[in-house]
């Protein structure tokens, strides 16, 4: 049974990336955007917007995941009238448990008492296929990529969008260097003063590299193309990002 080529959902982007001999550490996010656990959920939505992400992983002083938060955990509230009725006879047929639970989900003011612990996971020698496939089986935007407990990265199913982007037409498998070369890149973007605000991902095949994120200013565009196209390994760049969310003309 041949792929869908249209249909961008988890399944889709499984059954087409199968086939393409990339795995998860090709394509995460490695400089990850976290939270901490003491916060207040104002807060850390307060980040969330601010950086643009709609889930944050908690970590603890030694790296190790802790748990994450999505937009989802702040969906039912007292604050804005959304908080979820439940049956009280139920609840005391079933115990005080789950309703006590669900009460400090809703109810908590430390983001502690919102996250959700130990998340699905995904380890970076894992598959894109696994990935996407962990994804659309558990309902979930994005995965913590953990080196045993390690926190490495993230990767999104925007990730894994650009990973199927990147690689069609054509879906064989992609130079043993262009992983090395996405590395250089993005090191070489973390050590740029004028980078601050950018949030920017690249994804190389057969040295052809596509530049992919959000950035705070115009002039910020130019010297990421430049400091792609100039890096050894590559011939080509192509050009998608956003400014101020939307299309770089």
């Amino acid at each position: 049974m041949s792929c869908p080529r249209r249909q961008f959902s988890a399944g889709s982007i499984a059954c087409v990336v199968r086939e393409v001999s990339v795995n998860i550490a090709h394509v995460m996010v490695r400089k990850i955007i976290s939270g901490l656990p003491n916060a207040s959920v104002t807060d850390t939505i307060r980040l969330m917007l601010e950086k643009h992400v709609s889930g944050l992983p908690f970590i603890d002083d030694q790296g190790m995941l802790v748990g994450i938060v999505t937009e989802k955990d702040f969906l039912r509230r007292p604050e804005i009238g959304t908080e979820r009725s439940r049956s009280r006879w139920l609840d005391a047929l079933l115990g005080p448990a789950e309703a006590a639970a669900a009460y400090v989900h809703s109810h908590g003011v430390k983001v502690r008492d919102v996250i959700t612990r130990d998340p699905v996971t995904v380890g970076p020698a894992a598959s894109l296929a696994d990935a996407a496939q962990l994804m659309e089986t558990r309902n979930v935007k994005r995965l913590p990529v953990v080196d045993g407990r390690k926190v490495v990265g993230i990767v999104s199913r925007a990730d894994l969008l650009r990973a199927l982007v990147s690689f069609f037409p054509d879906v064989s498998a992609s130079s043993g260097d262009d992983g090395a070369i996405r590395d250089r890149i993005l090191s070489e973007i973390g050590r740029q003063s004028w980078s601050a605000g950018a949030f920017v991902d690249v994804v190389v095949r057969d040295g052809v590299a596509d530049l992919w994120g959000s950035i705070d200013d115009a002039a910020q565009r130019r010297a990421l193309q430049v400091l792609v196209e100039s890096t050894p390994g590559i011939r080509s760049v192509r050009d998608h990002l956003v400014w101020k969310g939307q299309p770089c003309t």
